[in-house]
């Protein structure tokens, strides 16, 4: 694979504040951070569109569906926001505790917010239609708890902090401190599994709706794949070193990163490693991949990767459609680099 620079833009984000959690399409980037505020700016200028203000503590999560952010805080509180009109649309409360992680699901029925926080618990709520023109709440006190009239219902099962949710279909899976992967029916909250084994905190989730399984990483260095019509263990993959942060899966291959600062590329359906992706000099805090690269972000540095022969292509380089957008930190300051490159050989 050969690709050439063609643009590199930086510019500040949050002062000397931490950047948690990004989001970003065609038209928008999104930086969520500790100073409270979530930025939006214009992808391809990279102008600030707006400074999104109303959460009460840093905002730890992001999930952005057509004009509509949701997000979610240390305040405990997860607010809707209308992108276009860089407007607080509605305020979702009833966790106790720092909204840890977020999702927007399409079941059957209607797109539903799917959230867990450090108070255990999972909340499911209705997302507000801002094009059908759904009724806007976006002061606290009009939106209490149960009262709301988009929220769904409350799963409890969990005893420590929830740290990852994943759904398809009909079905969520929640993974949490407490060590247990918990599977529940969406339309009715039922728990149809708590999935026994790791002995560790469960970092990461995803499901694999092709072989009916979900798949997790844990503080115990495992990742392991589950059986979502048994319930049952299928496979442990061990080798990594230190906790699983993040598992991700594309088609046939399933992605680990770990603390140990390599990657592992596993064959999804008999849990075999294929390749070692080992460079980074620190922990993988994220990375995405599809069939042919993969590229992963860990102590300031980007790394690209051929999947099929875990090969390293290049430092500090994008994804294949051509954009990278990362948030670093210089000295005591963060900036968003966005980098163009093209791919001119295959």
């Amino acid at each position: 694979m050969s690709w050439n620079l063609t643009s590199h833009v930086s510019f500040a984000a949050h002062g000397r504040n931490i950047v948690n959690c990004l989001e970003l399409n065609e038209e928008w980037i999104i930086t969520g951070s500790d100073d409270w505020k979530i930025n939006v700016y214009e992808t391809n200028t990279t102008k600030l569109h707006a400074a999104l203000r109303g959460h009460k503590g840093c905002v730890w999560a992001l999930e952005l569906i057509g004009k509509t952010l949701v997000s979610g805080s240390t305040d405990s509180t997860v607010r809707v926001w209308d992108i276009e009109e860089a407007k607080c649309t509605h305020v979702l409360s009833g966790h106790t505790s720092t909204v840890r992680c977020l999702r927007i699901l399409q079941p059957p029925s209607y797109p539903i917010i799917v959230t867990g926080s450090r108070d255990c618990s999972i909340r499911l709520w209705r997302l507000p239609d801002l094009e059908a023109g759904a009724p806007e709440y976006p002061a606290d006190d009009l939106q209490e708890a149960d009262n709301s009239p988009f929220f769904l219902r409350a799963l409890r099962g969990h005893t420590k902090v929830v740290r990852a949710i994943a759904g398809y279909g009909n079905i969520l899976v929640s993974g949490s401190d407490d060590s247990f992967v918990y599977v529940w029916k969406i339309d009715s909250g039922k728990c149809i599994f708590r999935l026994v084994g790791h002995t560790g905190k469960v970092y990461s989730v995803v499901i694999d709706s092709k072989r009916s399984r979900c798949i997790s990483g844990s503080m115990d260095f495992s990742v392991k794949i589950w059986s979502l019509d048994s319930g049952s263990c299928l496979y442990t993959l061990e080798g990594h070193t230190h906790l699983v942060g993040l598992v991700g899966l594309y088609g046939d291959l399933l992605i680990s990163s770990s603390a140990d600062s390599t990657l592992r590329v596993w064959d999804a359906e008999n849990g075999q490693c294929l390749h070692e992706l080992a460079g980074h000099i620190g922990a993988i805090t994220s990375f995405q991949h599809n069939d042919k690269v993969v590229i992963s972000g860990s102590s300031g540095t980007i790394k690209l990767w051929n999947i099929r022969t875990g090969n390293l292509i290049k430092d500090l380089v994008t994804d294949l459609q051509g954009r990278c957008v990362a948030a670093v930190t210089r000295g005591s300051f963060t900036f968003v680099e966005v980098t163009n490159w093209i791919l001119t050989t295959l």
